[in-house]
């Protein structure tokens, strides 16, 4: 199948399905990676946090694949946000890679209430990263809309994607709304509640009558409202099944019908990026 992609603010185009590497033991990265190219996946996040980044670079090393052919993201850690620490981390990042350029470089959380709340010095380092060729487009994730204002505002270079939980339970209006409206992408991280919408009667429901399974459902009404997800799983027939996304459609009642779960901030799954403060 051949999976669309999204055209970004920078003129690159993303592969709107990639395979998700968050929560994958190190050790076990290189050969779930080297599954998911299998499969026929050719965008690949991972990031600094996950401690995983050197088993992608080893998957992509033994694949094969044209450097141009693979879309590679990673985010700054955030430990890392002061800038001569962001500037080292990066290029640590391409060591583990062993890549000579990101394809996507994210700042992974805005830590409003540490640094200061200076998470624009750090935006000015990818953006350094950037113009130096380690990273073809940079971006941001888990950003509400007053910290996309900031970075507008007093920096130069506009995000190109904002990475953002969103499912069904969680649908994260504003923020999505704030990245779209200013042609920042969206890009989904838990696209399915971590397997906590995969029950709901309305997605089991139209699931039965397409033949297709929750999470397939699920994940094509991302694709349907235009969002980037990039679904994780350990196993190749998971890996096969949510890279089937392609071969149906969701009506727009169906897609109407699966954004009405939305429970608000009840239903977020990970963190408020307003408070969220770890390193």
């Amino acid at each position: 199948m051949t999976v669309p992609s999204i055209m970004l603010n920078d003129g690159r185009s993303i592969p709107q399905l990639g395979f998700g590497t968050f929560q994958i033991d190190p050790s076990e990265t290189a050969a779930r990676t080297a599954e998911a190219f299998e499969a026929g996946y050719r965008h690949i996040d991972t990031a600094q946090m996950y401690g995983n980044e050197a088993g992608v670079g080893e998957a992509f090393a033994s694949s094969g694949l044209p450097r141009d052919d693979v879309w590679i993201t990673t985010k700054l850690n955030n430990s890392e946000h002061e800038p001569d620490d962001a500037r080292r981390a990066i290029d640590g990042s391409l060591k583990a890679l062993d890549l000579d350029y990101v394809d996507l470089l994210l700042i992974h959380w805005p830590l409003p209430t540490r640094y200061d709340g200076d998470f624009v010095s750090t935006w000015k380092v990818l953006e350094e990263a950037r113009a130096a060729g380690k990273a073809r487009s940079i971006g941001v994730s888990n950003f509400q809309p007053a910290h996309l204002r900031r970075l507008a505002q007093e920096t130069t270079v506009k995000p190109a994607v904002n990475q953002i939980e969103v499912h069904p339970y969680f649908t994260n209006g504003e923020a999505r709304a704030a990245s779209i409206d200013t042609q920042i992408a969206v890009e989904a991280w838990s696209p399915i509640a971590q397997g906590g919408v995969l029950t709901d009667p309305t997605i089991t429901g139209i699931a039965t009558r397409l033949g297709k399974t929750p999470a397939q459902v699920t994940l094509r009404w991302h694709v349907e409202r235009g969002d980037i997800i990039f679904p994780k799983s350990s196993t190749p027939e998971r890996m096969r099944e949510n890279f089937a996304l392609f071969d149906f459609e969701l009506s727009s009642e169906d897609v109407a019908q699966i954004s009405a779960l939305d429970k608000g901030e009840a239903g977020r799954t990970g963190p408020n990026p307003d408070t969220f403060d770890r390193v």
